[in-house]
């Protein structure tokens, strides 16, 4: 199984960047001169180790994860939860012992509690537990912000946490059933219209989420990269709630998509909502532009159907 995808980049100081799922929704949009797919297996400590000393890289990007939408992190628990952590352990020990100097490791909004006063900000992610749908996922999110943070402070290193709200775009895993809503939802809405059948979608529509084009995920992480330096993490999000009923309407008109669409009401929704704070973000770039989610869902569905045969699904 491919669990690192290695992107290398030259970045404005020509530092050597590791990118691990280099090949994934946000490591593919990452600015790299050149890409290379190696079969590393990050759970396994021997194998991180022994290709981050070989590689010696200046700077990691670290995206990899075992991820999933409402149905894998709910019928999969103990898998994302093993694998997560592995991971996630492994490639900052690995980073520390041999030498680099900047790591950006992405956490996922579902670190945050289940229970908490909205809007969502960086200093309430330890507040509480998370949702009961995804919180082994979450809890190993969770630990690597406890992990950069110890190693802050005991080594002095200059490691940082990104949390992105729902990313959606190219190369996304558009798997059924354990991919996120937005690729699922892609994906069934064409299968709907090849086979000229329903478009089923679980639950009300009505839960709110914040989404994110991957290629400004990826602008930013470059920004974070070179310029932040905080022990706390930083959230990339455009704070704008959608519904999930709002999505699928954008779907189909993109998709041209003409038959009906069921609302599976007896399907969980799963958290309501869970909006964000992005000011810290603004803060430092008052300016930047987000792609619509008009716009984007276009890209994506455009990208999806052109690369069908050989896509992630």
């Amino acid at each position: 199984m491919k669990w690192l995808s290695i992107g290398w980049s030259i970045m404005k100081d020509r530092a050597k960047l590791l990118v691990t799922g280099g090949n994934g929704l946000v490591g593919s949009q990452i600015n790299a001169l050149l890409k290379i797919s190696s079969n590393v297996d990050l759970r396994n400590k021997s194998e991180c180790d022994k290709f981050i000393k070989k590689e010696r890289p200046i700077n990691v990007v670290h995206c990899a994860a075992k991820v999933g939408g409402l149905g894998g992190n709910m019928n999969l628990k103990g898998e994302f939860f093993y694998e997560n952590i592995m991971i996630n352990t492994n490639v900052i020990e690995s980073c520390r012992k041999y030498g680099v100097e900047k790591l950006v490791c992405f956490l996922s909004t579902c670190v945050f509690p289940d229970n908490v006063e909205y809007p969502l900000t960086e200093k309430k992610i330890h507040l509480g537990e998370p949702h009961n749908s995804n919180y082994p996922y979450a809890y190993a999110k969770r630990m690597a912000d406890i992990q950069i943070r110890a190693y802050r402070e005991q080594y002095n290193l200059n490691y940082v946490s990104v949390i992105p709200t729902n990313i959606y775009g190219p190369n996304d895993n558009f798997n059924l059933e354990n991919g996120h809503v937005i690729p699922s939802l892609i994906h069934k809405c064409y299968l709907a219209k090849k086979n000229n059948t329903s478009f089923s979608v679980w639950g009300s529509g009505n839960p709110l989420r914040e989404f994110i084009f991957s290629k400004d995920v990826a602008k930013l992480t470059e920004w974070v990269l070179e310029n932040y330096e905080e022990e706390e993490p930083i959230i990339l999000s455009t704070s704008q709630e959608v519904s999930i009923k709002e999505v699928v309407n954008l779907i189909v008109k993109h998709m041209e998509f003409e038959g009906e669409v069921i609302w599976e009401s007896d399907k969980p929704d799963g958290q309501f909502r869970k909006p964000s704070d992005n000011s810290k973000l603004l803060s430092y770039l008052p300016d930047f532009k987000f792609t619509s989610l008009d716009d984007g869902l276009k890209e994506t569905i455009n990208w999806f159907v052109e690369n069908y045969k050989s896509c992630r699904k």
